[in-house]
């Protein structure tokens, strides 16, 4: 894809050479390139909202997206792992992915899809 195109025009007969930087901002948050044609865009969603909005003065735990990403899954796990979160191993890649805090001294957050029955199996992204 070239990095700019010539749009032009003629109004009231006055030819309007015209050229336009395009860049229509799709890059892939796991690996940081150019994503060609429509992204995989992925949102982190709990199953329930919380009981109370954030406030504006504390940051929300967690980003819901949409994230968008290139179709491999390398490239969510990439991010994953960029933002120290476990990704259950009984999970796939989907676009909506639950985000289950895990129990700890310190807070840290694991993604799952949630289509599974049995505990989870969180790994290093």
């Amino acid at each position: 894809m070239p990095p700019t195109t010539f749009r032009g025009g003629e109004i009231l007969g006055i030819r309007i050479p015209t050229v336009f930087s395009e860049n229509d901002a799709k890059v892939c948050d796991g690996c940081g390139q150019p994503i060609e044609g429509t992204p995989f865009r992925i949102s982190l969603l709990d199953t329930v909202s919380a009981e109370v909005p954030d406030s504006w003065a504390r940051r929300a735990r967690l980003n819901p997206g949409p994230h968008q990403f290139h179709a491999d899954p390398a490239c969510f796990h990439a991010w994953a792992r960029g933002k120290k979160f476990f990704f259950c191993r009984l999970s796939a890649v989907r676009e909506i992915m639950r985000p289950v805090a895990i129990p700890g001294p310190t807070a840290r957050w694991g993604v799952c899809d949630g289509f599974h029955r049995q505990a989870h199996e969180f790994v290093q992204a």
